[in-house]
């Protein structure tokens, strides 16, 4: 039987935390957690160490500062293949993404390598952003599927869930992102090298509680990222190579 993971990056969540690895453990009893803690000022990473010291599937890994969403996920994922899980899924702190969605990223993962959380299928949706942020959502996406030629709807889209065994075969070195720019970096890597992606429909709701770490350093990031995907590539629009052989086993 597969084992199941379930990694939150974390930074001033206290008022979060709790409640949401409470939701996690109730929708997916099959499943553990991994919180990478950035060395939270508010207290979150001694929060995290009660729930670890309570409930056995819930784990902590505490790291020495803010160092960035892509090296926190980059740092998770090695713990998760340094002990043994085979399905892996991404998620936010704020509770933006619903846990009741994780048996549906679990099962997806039976048939694909990389399992999409989208904002903009049909039956997905975004809930308490003003207009502004839905226009510079949009035009991220749209702007990264124009450069890189990904058919995917939400290549901003964090809520991603992720086959161990792909993760070993990728080269994974090549990440360059610190910011929410990871989540296309991770998409365009996998789908350039084959691997099977599938997008779900999901709905996104603005946090309620804390302060959203969304910023214009983030947003450049985003726009530069995209650029040094397409050079690395050498502007090439479509994978390096058919389906993966191994993309659709499910895991043993």
């Amino acid at each position: 039987m597969h084992r199941a993971l379930v990694l939150i990056p974390t930074y001033n969540e206290r008022d979060n935390v709790s409640r949401l690895t409470e939701a996690v453990l109730a929708h997916a009893p099959e499943a553990e957690v991994l919180v990478i803690d950035d060395a939270s000022p508010d207290g979150t990473g001694q929060i995290l160490d009660a729930l670890s010291t309570d409930h056995p599937r819930i784990h902590v890994l505490h790291r020495a500062s803010k160092q960035g969403l892509g090296s926190a996920y980059l740092a998770g994922f090695q713990w998760s293949l340094e002990h043994g899980y085979d399905l892996l899924v991404c998620m936010d702190a704020d509770f933006s993404h619903d846990p009741a969605d994780l048996p549906r990223f679990l099962e997806a993962l039976q048939t694909a390598d990389l399992v999409s959380g989208s904002r903009y299928l049909t039956s997905g949706g975004i809930r308490n952003w003003p207009w502004n942020r839905r226009i510079l959502s949009r035009g991220a996406a749209l702007y990264a599927r124009l450069l890189t030629g990904m058919p995917f709807t939400d290549p901003t889209g964090g809520f991603n869930g992720y086959r161990a065994s792909m993760l070993r075969a990728l080269p994974l070195h090549l990440v360059a992102s610190e910011g929410y720019s990871f989540q296309i970096e991770m998409k365009h890597l996998a789908w350039m090298e084959g691997f099977s992606i599938r997008e779900l429909p999901i709905e996104f709701v603005e946090r309620r509680q804390g302060k959203s770490k969304m910023s214009a350093g983030i947003v450049h990031e985003a726009l530069r990222i995209v650029g040094t995907l397409v050079l690395r590539r050498r502007f090439r629009r479509k994978p390096m190579r058919d389906i993966h052989p191994d993309a659709v086993r499910p895991p043993q």
